[in-house]
């Protein structure tokens, strides 16, 4: 599935899924670069979870994460969606062989 990308210069981040958009902080990214890999299988995700209680699950996993290490980077990088993203945006045939939610094998 390829997401429309929007340039978002005033994003505080690189990239961001926001079903159905793949929003970017810069110009000239590659479509097959690991960060819109990256954020293509959290669109998957979001689908799967038909959108909103996935927005919903990682704001709470963050909070969690959040109480649990203390820090904004651990917690973010200990979401069960980041963690299967993370791991697998350099495979680019991940999301052709991914079972569907496989984030749960991340809890």
């Amino acid at each position: 599935m390829r997401c429309p990308i929007i340039i978002c210069s005033w994003l505080r981040v690189d990239g961001m899924a926001l079903f159905p958009f793949i929003l970017i902080k810069r110009k000239g990214i590659d479509y097959k670069s690991q960060l819109i890999f990256h954020e293509r299988i959290h669109i998957r995700q979001q689908l799967e979870l038909l959108v909103l209680p996935f927005y919903v699950l990682y704001f709470f996993n963050y909070l969690i994460n959040l109480l649990r290490y203390k820090t904004h980077y651990k917690a973010y990088r200990n979401i069960i969606f980041e963690r299967e993203a993370f791991e697998n945006d350099t495979n680019p045939d991940y999301l052709e062989r991914r079972r569907f939610w496989a984030f749960l094998s991340y809890l």
